[in-house]
């Protein structure tokens, strides 16, 4: 006999799943759920559902899409790092942006996936967080040192996102209490930096780089 012979096993790790697609979500919680180790304890359809579920219910690992309604995974992710320090976060997502891999890290996430990756890969990942590592996608991770880091400062993002509506400068203005020549300049500044030729192309680029 060995020592750890009739040991109670070790408790499931717990997970939190945040999908705002309800097929996708409960797609991945029976997979998950197939994995002896894993137990999806709490599920979420928004962002902003996040935090107060892991208030309600304690969990190990908070796996997070990025595009929710409510609030990002990525704000949500920021929220669980500053009241669950010891929380491991994982990020997933559909669109394999490199912007969205660096603002996913400094958010504080330790993993980075796509959702299409095999479930045990997933899985593997999980256990490697809470073992202290940090995963990412290697092809994402690649694309992002070519990227490079997002020319757009915070207030050329925050002119470009309300630009993203059809807004006029007026109501961009209006919305972000500036005046109307500082949204031109910044929606000027966006565009150059982009490569767009317009505001509208500035936005569609921001976004396929993640820098939005």
């Amino acid at each position: 006999m060995t020592a750890n012979d009739g040991a109670p096993p070790a408790p499931p790790i717990r997970l939190l799943l945040a999908e705002d697609q309800s097929m996708v979500r409960e797609a991945l919680a029976a997979l998950l759920g197939l994995e002896p180790d894993l137990e999806v304890v709490a599920q979420a359809a928004r962002g902003d559902e996040v935090l107060p579920a892991v208030r309600a219910q304690p969990v190990d690992v908070a796996l997070l899409d990025i595009e929710m309604p409510g609030m990002t995974g990525l704000d949500a992710a920021g929220l669980l790092r500053e009241e669950f320090p010891e929380l491991k976060v994982v990020i997933l997502t559909t669109f394999g942006r490199p912007g969205y891999l660096r603002r996913a890290m400094e958010s504080g996430a330790h993993a980075f996936l796509v959702k299409d990756a095999p479930a045990a890969q997933l899985a593997d990942a999980v256990r490697r967080v809470l073992r202290g590592e940090r995963v990412i996608d290697p092809v994402l991770a690649a694309a992002a040192l070519v990227d490079g880091a997002s020319p757009l400062t915070g207030r050329e993002q925050d002119v470009l996102r309300a630009a993203a509506d059809g807004s006029t400068n007026a109501e961009i203005a209006g919305r972000l209490h500036l005046s109307q020549g500082t949204v031109r300049n910044y929606l000027s500044l966006a565009i150059q930096k982009t490569g767009a030729r317009n505001r509208a192309e500035a936005v569609r680029t921001a976004e396929e780089k993640g820098w939005l």
